[in-house]
């Protein structure tokens, strides 16, 4: 078993070490991962400029570039083969809902499934890290099931699992993404010089939360586990928008 492993935290996050640590013994692990935080950058790909990759004191390689050029580099050459498996995080916060489309952790796990590639995306619920080895032994055990029922048929899971130090042994539901409100407004200040500066607002609260979802999952103390997909298509509204659109084809 070969087993790629990044992040969005950057390569000294304590998830990424966690998860790391969580795996030994699974297989051949290789760590490729930013050199910076680099939340929120969800599936972009650097295309302006030359990307380098470094050796860590710790073992870890660390691109100074997004998640998804990190899980592509290693996919596309750096690695040198095709892991079994790609892993990202353990991400300090959840990543439910919506979060799912900024996401760099879960982009990371999405690049590894665009070229074919089991994958699977792993968050705690809530910022912080508290009790990270119990989210880290929930990830090992859903990763040794994985592996022991034989990986098969590409997929991508998105894995958010409570800040409990039971996390092990909480049960876990197979869940939809939850949606969540528009963020709060955005941040005005000024620079030294008077000039306005930005900071994108707070994430809105949960608006679709109910039984069944993401959020209401792990509020209820349960891990959730959300199957991905990569097709947007708005199946349902084809027929609508064949009717309103003149002359499309089917």
């Amino acid at each position: 078993m070969r087993i790629l492993i990044s992040n969005d935290d950057g390569y000294l996050a304590p998830g990424l070490a966690a998860l790391v640590k969580a795996c030994e013994g699974l297989g051949q692990i290789d760590v490729i991962a930013p050199e910076q935080n680099a939340s929120g950058t969800s599936n972009a790909l650097t295309l302006s400029r030359p990307l380098s990759v470094y050796a860590a004191a710790n073992g870890f390689r660390y691109v100074n570039g997004t998640p998804s050029d990190c899980v592509h580099l290693a996919l596309t050459g750096v690695l040198g083969y095709r892991p079994d498996l790609v892993l990202a995080g353990i991400n300090n916060g959840a990543n439910m809902g919506d979060d799912t489309l900024y996401s760099g952790t879960v982009a990371a796990a999405t690049e590894g499934y665009l070229f074919g590639i089991p994958s699977v995306a792993f968050s705690q619920a809530e910022s912080g890290w508290a009790h990270l080895p119990a989210a880290a032994a929930v990830a090992r055990s859903l990763v040794e099931e994985l592996i022991a029922g034989g990986l098969g048929e590409p997929f991508l899971l998105n894995v958010n699992i409570p800040n409990r130090p039971d996390a092990a042994a909480l049960p876990r539901s197979l869940t939809r993404l939850g949606r969540r409100h528009a963020s709060e407004p955005l941040i005005h200040q000024l620079n030294p010089r008077g000039e306005s500066m930005y900071w994108i607002g707070p994430a809105g609260d949960a608006r679709e939360a109910g039984e069944g979802t993401d959020f209401h999952a792990c509020a209820s103390g349960r891990v959730s586990i959300t199957p991905l997909q990569i097709d947007l298509t708005d199946h349902a509204r084809l027929p609508y928008w064949r009717q309103r659109l003149a002359g499309v084809q089917p």
